[in-house]
């Protein structure tokens, strides 16, 4: 697999230390510069470079072993890199330990005190620092507004629902007005309907804070939802960065491609280069892309196509390119869209879905029917990697 290099560093920016009162919302604030952290011989995270702006959420995720949770520990002081650089608004704050780091994590199990009740979990931290009583309680009271959550100051963690007990966890977090905010799996602990409901709780929470925030995930509905931007590591790397649209929808490689989503892939080989279009032929069919790509006669190339944006039916398409026939061999209606599974004629199995908009469609392909599958010249993505 060969990695993409992102420079930690825009155009202008220095690593001298500045004020974190001189950074504006989305200008450089967390910069992440050639870290490295070996265990064993094994590089957990290998020469990773990142910028955060400030204000944002951002999200690192992949699969298990990837590297992102080692990254977010040492972020957080609980781990020493075995080199590179961390500058968090100017300072290097590689050495400090975490009681002096001014950032919080949130864990994924919340961590509440199952004997304290919701106002007594939020103050802790702020007791612990030696607030004032008055300054304690005028913070705490502004934590459960923000996380609406005042009715439910007396209550012991186990009278709250899961969701409840997320806030109360990030009430706590945001008490002590931390510069960054790292989010270990916020929402894995709750259920599917819980947890889509509480991201945009939680995001809008975020924003109304300005606090910058480093989450965690290997949810990828979670990440595109909440986050800003997002890297996606493997073995260490950093694979590629960008918004969630960018993510998606122009993968920088086919493992990033395969990782966010669903995604058909042909292999091919690209036949006519012309300004304005490429044409690829894989087994199954032509693939007339409708945008120019850099690339010689003959050169192997991969061709992604989402399932929504394959249009299933009856009747072949005017243009034989970007059309496959194909028989249905599994069907699932899911409510809003319905999925598809086609054998092609190559074998390959390829996976349309497509949206419900009829209550009664006496029309809909059903399980054993063969019917073309089909999609524009826009809606691919060709991959060299």
């Amino acid at each position: 697999m060969t990695f993409a290099s992102y420079s930690a560093l825009p155009s202008g920016v220095e690593l001298s230390p500045v004020s974190k009162n001189d950074i504006s919302a989305g200008q450089p604030f967390l910069i992440i510069n050639n870290l490295v952290k070996e265990f064993g011989g094994v590089k957990a995270v290998n020469n990773v470079s990142v910028t955060i702006n400030k204000g944002e959420i951002f999200a690192l995720l992949g699969s298990s072993g990837c590297g992102k949770s080692t990254l977010l520990r040492m972020l957080a002081g609980f781990e020493t890199p075995t080199s590179g650089q961390l500058l968090l608004a100017g300072e290097d704050i590689i050495n400090l330990p975490p009681y002096r780091r001014p950032i919080n994590m949130m864990f994924q199990s919340y961590a509440l005190f199952p004997h304290l009740s919701v106002w007594d979990n939020i103050a802790f931290g702020l007791r612990r620092d030696g607030m004032p009583k008055d300054q304690v309680a005028e913070r705490v009271e502004n934590m459960l507004d923000l996380v609406q959550l005042t009715n439910y100051a007396k209550r012991k963690p186990h009278q709250l629902s899961g969701g409840q007990q997320q806030r109360v966890a990030l009430a706590r977090s945001l008490a002590k007005r931390p510069q960054l905010l790292l989010l270990d799996e916020p929402l894995g602990a709750l259920d599917k309907k819980l947890r889509e409901r509480t991201q945009m709780e939680l995001v809008n929470i975020l924003a109304q804070v300005g606090v910058t925030c480093v989450m965690v995930t290997h949810d990828q509905e979670e990440a595109m939802s909440m986050a800003s931007r997002i890297a996606i590591m493997s073995e260490g790397h950093i694979l590629q960065i960008g918004k969630p649209a960018e993510i998606y929808e122009t993968p920088d490689c086919r493992f990033v491609a395969d990782f966010i989503g669903n995604i058909n892939m042909f292999d091919g080989t690209l036949i006519e280069d012309e300004p304005d279009h490429v044409v690829i032929e894989s087994q199954d069919c032509l693939h007339y892309v409708g945008h120019g790509i850099t690339g010689t006669i003959g050169m192997a190339l991969s061709v992604g196509v989402r399932p929504e944006k394959i249009s299933v039916g009856f009747e072949m398409t005017a243009n034989s390119a970007n059309c496959v026939k194909g028989k249905i061999i599994e069907l699932a209606y899911m409510g809003s869209y319905t999925v598809y599974h086609l054998q092609l004629t190559s074998g390959m199995v390829l996976k349309a879905s497509t949206a419900n908009t009829l209550r009664h469609d006496t029309h809909r392909p059903q399980w054993g029917d063969t019917v073309f599958a089909s999609w524009s010249s826009d809606a691919m993505v060709v991959l060299t990697r």
